[in-house]
């Protein structure tokens, strides 16, 4: 829609040269009236003119305006508010008996004074906060149809996380990405970057942005909102979340917890991907491979296919081995999940919740830790 208004504005354009130079009544200028007079200029001059005057403006409200489409709609709305209020100011100077003796030039005079005061004060004030009170936004974006919930204003955590881009994938997002440009300008330094695991980081971000773009069923915003008054693209973020009454989707603790105190309603995606998990009680059975060894005497680290840490009591010296154990104890937190457990299969009633380690009957590579046999719970053959 918007490049037909720009065709028909060059189409106009053009028209009006050929309207100017082909009727010799219309008096602009006297030299350009006689040269029409005498034949000099044709209407096929006064089209290519004005054809190409209009396409100039084309070019430049298309290479300008969308850069600075914030500054110029606050600009032409601080006009508008400065003239309705110079006018009312003026129409009630006039009631006043001293102004009606006045003589009419100087009366010319006042009015315009105050009409670039007014107009002058408006633009300042609006300029000044328009990042608090968000008044441009109802004359560049038109109320949409299908998707009004709340924006998520994503950070650069979350981009090079990825996951979001899986969920875009899964259409479970209704509500529009904002990506402010300080954010994506700090990708593009992190992708500049000498250091080689800083530059792999940036590249895959960019990657991911590319991913979300191409997505169709999704909503992505570049806000052209710099914050230069504010340091910090934390503090930015932040600020922006208010303004712009969105959610905040982010990976850092630390702004999360900085975003919470401010009353900024925060999404982390560590949260989200904890709760889609499939839920693991004390007394449930699991079977994980043991590869390190853990920070306690005995312990015996593996990990779930999720990335869940499963630390594992007497499992020291079995490193390399899947091991199938009884889940004793879980930890959630906003960093991920943490899962104890003991070696040996749950039994048909509700598992004990002891955390002394027992052998299997099975038979093992690298020895149990001590306990006697009599202890060990019942444990099916391997």
């Amino acid at each position: 829609m918007l490049h037909v208004l720009r065709a028909v504005f060059v189409l106009f354009c053009a028209g009006l040269g050929w309207h100017v130079a082909s009727d010799p009544v219309i008096r602009l200028v006297p030299f350009l009236n006689e040269s029409i007079r005498a034949g000099t200029i044709q209407p096929w001059h006064g089209l290519c003119v004005f054809g190409l005057i209009g396409a100039l403006l084309v070019i430049l409200e298309w290479g300008f305006t969308r850069r600075f489409v914030a500054t110029i709609s606050v600009v032409m709305v601080g006009l508008l508010v400065g003239l309705v209020f110079s006018a009312l100011f003026t129409n009630a100077l006039d009631l006043l008996p001293p102004f009606r003796v006045l003589d009419k030039s100087l009366k010319n005079l006042i009015d315009l004074i105050l009409t670039f005061f007014f107009c002058y004060l408006a633009m300042v004030a609006i300029l000044q906060s328009k990042d608090d009170f968000k008044f441009v936004i109802p004359f560049i974006e038109l109320s949409r149809e299908g998707r009004r919930g709340r924006p998520w204003l994503i950070d650069t955590s979350v981009i090079i996380d990825g996951r979001i881009a899986d969920l875009a994938d899964a259409k479970v997002l209704d509500a529009p990405l904002v990506l402010p440009r300080f954010v994506l300008d700090e990708l593009q330094k992190v992708a500049d970057a000498a250091d080689r695991t800083k530059r792999t980081r940036g590249r895959r971000g960019l990657d991911i942005l590319n991913r979300l773009r191409k997505n169709r069923s999704l909503d992505i915003q570049i806000n052209e909102v710099r914050l230069a008054e504010i340091e910090g693209v934390d503090a930015k973020l932040i600020r922006l979340a208010r303004v712009l009454d969105a959610r905040l989707v982010t990976n850092d603790y630390n702004l999360n917890k900085v975003a919470q105190v401010q009353g900024i309603d925060v999404i982390n995606l560590n949260d989200l991907a904890s709760a889609l998990r499939a839920p693991v009680l004390p007394g449930e059975g699991l079977t994980v491979r043991i590869v390190k060894v853990g920070e306690e005497p005995g312990q015996g680290v593996g990990y779930l296919e999720d990335g869940t840490m499963v630390v594992v009591e007497g499992c020291a010296r079995r490193i390399g081995e899947l091991v199938p154990i009884t889940v004793t104890s879980v930890i959630q937190r906003s960093a991920g999940r943490m899962i104890f457990g003991r070696p040996g299969e749950p039994s048909g009633t509700h598992a004990a919740v002891k955390p002394e380690p027992a052998k299997p009957g099975g038979p093992t590579t690298g020895g149990a830790a001590p306990a006697s046999p009599a202890a060990a719970p019942p444990a099916p053959g391997a």
